[in-house]
């Protein structure tokens, strides 16, 4: 079973900056896009930046031209830069990966392998 290692997660002030990793532990093939997602207490969980194979980004509208998502080629990390932080970005952060995998018997489906979540706290 693959995991999706974070890092990079700890407490910063209104305005300041903080840079996520993820890491699959091994190799993911056949990879759709990974994503960041994140869940704050009380609330769903929600997509914040999703990256796609060709190279595609998409954005949740309040954090647009704040936080930027990039990675490794091809899939060997997945990063999420984080500038101009708010108190309203305070959540646990969540890496994603989409892949196709392969039923047994011929056929495919999409799945996902999830990491454990890095926590970001903003403070006014």
């Amino acid at each position: 079973q693959v995991q999706l290692v974070e890092s990079g997660g700890g407490f910063v002030q209104a305005g300041g900056s903080l840079r996520l990793s993820c890491t699959p532990s091994e190799t993911i093939f056949r990879v759709n896009s990974m994503a960041w997602y994140r869940q704050a207490p009380g609330k769903q969980r929600e997509l914040v930046a999703r990256i796609a194979s060709g190279g595609t980004t998409t954005y949740l509208d309040s954090v647009k031209g704040r936080l930027i998502i990039s990675r490794d080629a091809p899939w060997k990390a997945v990063y999420l830069q984080m500038n101009n932080l708010k108190p309203e970005d305070t959540a646990v952060y969540i890496c994603n990966a989409n892949f196709l995998a392969q039923y047994l018997g011929g056929g495919h489906y999409y799945d996902d392998y999830w990491g454990q979540g890095t926590q970001v706290n903003v403070s006014l």
